[in-house]
């Protein structure tokens, strides 16, 4: 077993903090001592370093009768690194950039059209403004190789091909552009400030325009050797493809108890197969159908699989795959910077 070095020790004691300033926000030297269970001299020595290091600033006084050092509270130098996170669709592109405490500054959105590279580039550059981009996500319908971050196959946004990615990192002078599925997006999403926080496991089942899911086992994202982990619209139920049978095109002519059906057949895959003990219904239709949908669409699966699970409806407000982007980005940001 290796022993920590006194570097490894420090740098752990610094993400440590960082980490407790992004949870909860301002904090006094006598806080992080008592959240961190660290000595003063170790505190002191932290907070030192991590001011130097243009990561932690003073950000005023605790309120406490007894002045001097102690009552002095620090937050984070939030404009320290910006990220931003980008939702491609076949008909446009919005991206949300924050700073590295997750506060957005700055939006835009375009139509698609003519050269995606330069449309994504264009975009970016008028919701970041003069702010310098530390990473960006960019979520994308189809299939995307974890081996090398590229489309398996190509998808319905006009103008997609090979190379993409390679190409929007060199136009932004290298900051690290990763591709992902939208719907495995919009599960991070779900897991960190919607219906499945606190959930080990779920499934998200999208239903909307594209129909499709996201896997999460053990709190993390399940994509599958090729990517492909979650493609249920390309299951047969019925002798249908699944996508055909629940996608908003055809969901607009059924009743709710013949749609929970139907998706309750798809979701009925997952349980049987993974067990996750929670469905989560995302997309436009998870959100029209609400807590009405998520119940009836309950009552059918207990008929249909072998292994009880709660159904929920989605709870993020707006635009999920953008937030997923962002919060993708922000770890990913944050681990550069913070070590």
């Amino acid at each position: 077993m290796k022993t920590a070095t006194p570097s490894m020790a420090r740098a752990i004691n610094d993400r440590l903090a960082l980490d407790l300033l992004l949870e909860r926000g301002p904090l006094s030297a006598p806080q992080l001592r008592s959240l961190t269970g660290l000595s003063r001299p170790t505190v002191s020595d932290l907070i030192e370093r991590l001011t130097e290091g243009g990561l932690i600033e003073a950000a005023g006084e605790s309120g406490e009768e007894r002045r001097g050092p102690n009552a002095r509270v620090y937050a984070l130098v939030a404009d320290r690194a910006h990220v931003a996170g980008v939702d491609l669709r076949p008909d446009a592109v919005h991206v949300t950039v924050a700073d590295l405490t997750g506060r957005v500054v700055g939006s835009a959105a375009r139509a698609v059209g003519g050269d995606l590279v330069d449309l994504v580039e264009g975009v970016l550059a008028e919701a970041a403004g003069e702010r310098a981009l530390e990473s960006v996500v960019i979520g994308a319908p189809g299939l995307v190789a974890p081996r090398d971050g590229e489309l398996v196959s190509a998808n319905d946004v006009p103008g997609w091909r090979s190379g993409l990615v390679g190409s929007w990192s060199q136009r932004l002078g290298g900051v690290p552009v990763v591709l992902e599925n939208e719907v495995n997006l919009a599960a991070i999403a779900e897991l960190r400030t919607g219906a499945a926080q606190g959930a080990e496991d779920f499934v998200l089942i999208w239903l909307g325009d594209g129909v499709g899911a996201a896997v999460v086992l053990g709190g993390r994202l399940r994509r599958g050797m090729s990517g492909g982990a979650g493609e249920i619209g390309f299951l047969e139920v019925d002798g249908t493809a699944f996508c055909n049978l629940v996608t908003s095109s055809v969901s607009s002519g059924l009743d709710r108890t013949e749609f929970a059906a139907r998706v309750a057949k798809g979701a009925a895959a997952f349980v049987t197969l993974l067990d996750p003990g929670l469905v989560v219904l995302g997309g436009a239709g998870g959100h029209e159908g609400g807590d009405e949908l998520a119940g009836e669409v309950a009552a059918c699966l207990r008929k249909l699989a072998p292994a009880p699970s709660e159904v929920r409806a989605s709870t993020v407000e707006g635009n999920a795959v953008l937030q997923g982007a962002v919060l993708t980005a922000l770890d990913l940001a944050r681990d550069n910077v913070y070590g």
